[in-house]
């Protein structure tokens, strides 16, 4: 009897501490694999952004790319309270 007591606080707990990721391959062009990376991030709290850029433009700037090879997003989940999204671009 004991053990089936503590069930639903550990499945609480737990459900408190998920989170999920997934990253998802946005596109990818006809041009070469390239050697640099560009990354660009943004926070969400409760579903509004403050000021954050995650775009592909901000991904290029930072890595320097001008010819896109592939983009990837990735999208970190905590409860819909904490949302973060991180733009990867590779290219030349």
């Amino acid at each position: 009897m004991k053990s089936k007591m503590l069930i639903i606080p550990i499945t609480g707990v737990l459900f408190f501490l998920s989170s999920c990721s997934m990253v998802l391959p946005l596109t990818a062009t006809s041009n070469p694999a390239g050697t640099k990376v560009g990354t660009s991030e943004a926070i969400s709290y409760f579903g509004m952004c403050f000021g954050d850029d995650a775009s592909i433009r901000t991904a290029c700037k930072n890595g320097g790319i001008t010819k896109i090879s592939t983009v990837d997003v990735q999208k970190i989940n905590i409860l819909n309270i904490v949302i973060k999204y991180k733009t990867v671009v590779t290219g030349e």
